[in-house]
């Protein structure tokens, strides 16, 4: 019996890919002893059968190493045909397999036939091998995952096999020949690769090649069929989309991405937002545990379902478990008031009233063609029924100057009436403001603001600034500043920051919209000296991201808070995203809470945003496909952009997506998307094209703002376009054969 062992030396052995740095994955061994070696003398062994001799080539960067060893007899041992004292680098490539059989003469024929092993068939079988060969050195780890995800890992490891090479050259020379781009077999590697061999060896007949593949090769080709029907590309393709299907839920229509979208408690605040972003296209609904409380999570996913089956459009939510994530304290609370400001020019003269939005209570936002500047609510629905169009309604505001709203326009909506007024003087109006309108010969009808959400607090920061951070959150109650010094202070509950912060480290807060330099550390503060921020400062408020790029953070996987409100989710959400995933032993607790609570259906999905993340991100989903909980890939951009550079995030979240295929894992591309249509009501031309991006995704997550039902249309719309729509819209352009040339 003759068998064949493929090793290959890369640039890096410590390394086994590009992608992370797997130290505990095994090279091969034979009897317990590295083969790490190029064989440079051929040895004739007596066995049964034929001899073989051996083959070296070189593949771009790769050493490989093919090792032949033959077995005399059942139950003795391997004999090797080369050994370790007889290697070099400097042998030429040119040593070829064949049958010994052959005279001298028709092996130097067939060496100058074949020229060296830069051959293109020689070369993909050297991949070949080499992927069947890590496969082998990970079977261990393999035999660990869950047999749902059996056929994904394999592929996984395959495709990380496949990007530790240098295959520049054997791309090009592929695409010469028509076959296939070694970068888009990523979710079916090693089928896609026997495919293209099969196809080059019938293409050469009557070459030696042809003849030693209906032999050795062949047998192995047919054995790796017989045994790998999961690895076939027609299985794995089902493999992925049950993958989707069961973390997502199946995509409704024609489009096949997911629209999420990021909900708190302004969805509890109105009956109408909740209907309205599943009517425009929503099919995910994400609440961060980072902020409100189960009272209002449960009311949020109660209105979800309800409306859900109401409207017969299935939806599914994810709850995001805070992390041990860096925030900023949460400041004071600042009145109830809303500023009205007309338009005015340069010189101070009003040019346009600002346009209010008068509605009753819990009516929600106005008509989508309504564009007030203001939204105000008024408690008593008889009052309103009373307004009529050019009626003024007079008030007090906060200063207590007199001011009048003049009714424009009427509209009916759900709840009622609601009204479109003007006012052409600056008003601050708080909650309990009494409007009225003074009616000839009757009573005045009187009416209440209500529900006017809190100021936001923050603190501006500009470049040279001085930023003192708290641990004690006392502080939280005295926000104030000093501008003529130009220091600041504000609080973050987390000790790991000042537990792991060094002077001269970088710090962000908010996404990265503000840089500092660390200048000082103590037991209670860390003293920060501002480096970027807006011309006009920034504003930094409460609960807002605070990165640490540089500094070692030893963070616990699952939080005290994270396991509590585990449990929550386990009965009210059918995914759980996990924030702020560094490393395997954060998966592994995962895994033991999840084994406690018996919640083997839940949807895990797996939050990229961190550095740490991005090096182990295959180890963290092998480790992850140990359980059978349907898993995904969340892209958390914002974090990830500030930990690993701005720079960087779009090749970063091309390659976590490529790796995602390969394991056939759906991906959630979050973070900033169409976040200028979010916020202005217009997008950007780069916010467009990151949308029509996200097709790739199975999903795409917007945050909460107040043009979100736009954007969510907007998305909508972009996700469920064909190419051929846009293709048709082009005129076709006819040359005649003599059209451009010189007739001169």
């Amino acid at each position: 019996m003759v068998g064949v062992v493929a090793v290959f030396s890369l640039t890096e052995q410590s390394a086994l890919l590009n992608h992370a740095s797997f130290s505990d994955f095994t090279s091969p061994t034979l009897h317990g002893k590295s083969t790490s070696l190029t064989c440079k003398s051929v040895f004739k062994v007596p066995v049964h059968g034929k001899n073989m001799l051996i083959s070296r080539s070189t593949i771009g960067r790769i050493a490989s190493k093919t090792v032949a060893y033959g077995i005399p007899h059942e139950n003795d041992d391997p004999v090797l045909i080369c050994s370790e004292d007889d290697w070099s680098t400097e042998e030429p490539d040119t040593e070829t397999a064949l049958p010994l059989g052959q005279s001298s003469i028709d092996l130097q024929q067939t060496v100058l036939k074949q020229g060296n092993q830069e051959n293109l068939l020689d070369k993909l079988k050297a991949v070949q091998l080499h992927i069947l060969a890590m496969e082998q050195w990970n079977a261990s780890r393999l035999k660990m995952c869950h047999r749902n995800y059996s056929a994904n890992a394999t592929n996984l490891i395959h495709y990380l096999a496949l990007q530790s090479l240098n295959i520049e050259q054997i791309k090009d020379e592929l695409s010469s020949i028509g076959l296939l781009n070694l970068e888009a077999v990523n979710p079916y590697v090693l089928s896609n690769l026997t495919a293209s061999i099969k196809m080059l060896v019938g293409s050469r007949s009557n070459s030696l090649l042809s003849m030693k593949d209906s032999g050795e090769i062949a047998s192995i080709n047919k054995s790796f069929v017989d045994q790998n029907e999961d690895l076939k590309m027609a299985p794995m393709m089902k493999w992925a989309s049950s993958n989707r299907d069961l973390l997502l839920g199946t995509p409704q229509g024609q489009r096949m991405t997911h629209i999420m979208v990021t909900v708190g408690q302004e969805a509890i605040e109105n009956d109408t937002h909740i209907p309205e972003l599943i009517n425009a296209g929503t099919s995910i609904f994400r609440i961060n545990c980072a902020h409100g409380n189960p009272q209002i999570w449960s009311e949020i996913i109660t209105r979800v379902k309800k409306n859900s089956q109401l409207l017969e459009k299935p939806c599914r939510i994810l709850m995001d478990l805070a992390g041990p994530k860096l925030r900023t304290g949460k400041l004071k609370d600042g009145p109830c008031v809303v500023k009205i400001s007309p338009k005015r020019n340069p010189l101070g003269t009003v040019i346009r009233p600002a346009r209010v939005w008068l509605s009753p209570q819990g009516s929600g936002p106005p008509p989508a063609h309504v564009s007030p500047d203001v939204i105000l609510q008024v408690d008593d629905q008889e009052f309103l029924s009373k307004l009529k169009v050019d009626d003024s309604v007079r008030f007090s505001d906060a200063r207590g100057n007199k001011r009048t709203l003049r009714i424009i326009s009427k509209y009916s909506i759900f709840s009622g009436a609601g009204y479109i007024v003007e006012c052409s003087k600056t008003a601050y109006v708080e909650s309990g403001t009494a409007l009225y309108v003074k009616d000839k010969g009757r009573k005045s009808s009187i009416g209440f603001v209500v529900d006017i959400p809190p100021t936001e607090q923050f603190v501006r920061l500009r470049v040279g600034d001085l930023l003192t951070i708290s641990r004690d959150s006392s502080d939280e109650q005295n926000n104030s500043t000093s501008s003529a010094t130009g220091t600041h202070r504000i609080s973050c509950p987390s000790g790991y920051l000042f537990d792991s912060v060094k002077p001269g480290e970088p710090i962000a807060f908010d996404d990265g919209k503000i840089w500092g330099v660390i200048k000082g550390t103590s037991i209670s503060e860390v003293v920060v000296s501002i480096t970027h921020a807006g011309l006009k400062g920034t504003k930094l408020g409460s609960e807002k991201s605070i990165n640490i790029p540089e500094s070692e953070i030893r963070y616990e996987g699952l939080t005290s808070k994270d396991i509590m409100d585990l449990d929550f989710v386990a009965t009210h959400a059918d995914m759980a995203g996990i924030s702020f995933v560094r490393d395997v032993h954060d998966i592994v607790v995962l895994r033991q809470e999840l084994a406690k609570r018996k919640l083997s259906k839940l949807g895990i999905v797996l939050k990229i945003e961190t550095k740490g993340a991005i090096e182990r991100l295959p180890l963290l989903i092998l480790e992850a496909m140990k359980s059978s909980n349907p898993l995904g890939v969340m892209i958390a951009r914002g974090d990830l952009a500030v930990e690993c550079g701005w720079e960087k995030l779009a090749d970063i979240q091309e390659e976590i997506i490529s790796i995602c295929s390969a394991a056939h894992l759906p991906v959630i591309l979050a973070t900033q998307v169409l976040e200028s249509l979010i916020k202005s009501g217009v997008p950007t031309r780069a916010e467009m094209t990151d949308a029509a991006n996200g097709r790739r995704a199975s999903c795409v997550m917007l945050n909460k703002g107040k043009n979100i039902l736009k954007a969510v249309s907007t998305l909508d719309i972009i996700l469920n376009s064909q190419h051929s729509k846009a293709k048709a819209e082009l005129k076709p352009l006819m040359l005649s054969p003599f059209e451009g040339k010189n007739n001169n």
